[in-house]
């Protein structure tokens, strides 16, 4: 019955869920730009949703680094990040090349390059090789952006999680946040709903060499049922569908997300 016992525990032990990750402490220079007064009004607002700080300290990010963000659109994380790191590290902004995503990311940048200083731009090719040097950034992040290149197919994202593996230096972190779907929901919906599985991400990232070191439920929201009329849009800020039943995808809030960690041995 002993004998019972011990290979039962061992075997419980062996499936038993990782404990989540202890929470991280913020970076003064991070807590201070996510406090700046200057950051716009629609944004702050975000935070109740997004966690910055709670999040960017689970990356382990710091001023003195070099830090790419895949993406950035509107620069809600511009906001932070580039300020953050001004004068001590270097802020890289990375949006795909073609004219339609780079022109806003460009516009974004110049309105606001008396507070975010010297801000890098580096743009994503999904057929050309990357210009950023090789193993010289220390954090790769993206934050909703996955699923965007998964809906433009596979090879696309395979080579996006590349260049983010060869950007980062031996032990650089790729921090990834983006609208869970659960594991459960059919695959097909990756491609048109704006929702991922955690294991289509770790399995992008685990292809390209990293290995995953952590995850966290900061971005979690258990009231997002995933099944929307117009998938993730549907609930805020985009809002989709307008004024119907406005009331209640507010109170629903952003999506529920998935935070991974993964480490470039």
């Amino acid at each position: 019955m002993r004998h019972m016992f011990l290979a039962t525990a061992a075997a419980f032990i062996a499936i038993a869920p990782a404990a989540p990750a202890a929470a991280a402490k913020v970076d003064p220079a991070i807590a201070k730009a996510i406090a700046d007064p200057q950051r716009s009004e629609a944004n702050r607002a975000r935070d109740v949703y997004r966690h910055p700080a709670e999040t960017l300290a689970f990356f382990d990010v710091k001023p003195e680094q070099t830090v790419i963000e895949y993406y950035p659109g509107g620069g809600w994380y511009t906001e932070i990040l580039a300020p953050a790191l001004r004068g001590k590290g270097r802020y890289v902004a990375m949006p795909p090349s073609s004219e339609r995503s780079l022109a806003p990311v460009k516009a974004m940048l110049e309105k606001n390059k008396d507070r975010f200083g010297a801000v890098e731009l580096v743009p994503f090719s999904a057929t050309e090789a990357s210009t950023f040097p090789a193993g010289t950034a220390d954090r790769v992040l993206t934050f909703r952006n996955v699923h965007n290149l998964m809906m433009n197919g596979d090879a696309v994202a395979a080579k996006a999680f590349a260049d983010f593996y060869a950007a980062l230096k031996p032990g650089g972190i790729l921090g990834v946040v983006d609208h869970r779907l659960p594991e459960s929901k059919d695959s097909a919906l990756e491609k048109k709903s704006g929702y991922l599985k955690k294991s289509t991400i770790i399995k992008l990232a685990t292809a390209a060499g990293f290995k995953l070191v952590g995850e966290s439920e900061i971005n979690a929201n258990p009231k997002d049922t995933h099944d929307w009329p117009d998938g993730v849009w549907t609930l805020p800020p985009t809002l989709k569908l307008g004024d119907v039943d406005r009331t209640k995808y507010q109170a629903i809030g952003e999506s529920d997300r998935v935070t991974l960690k993964f480490a470039k041995p």
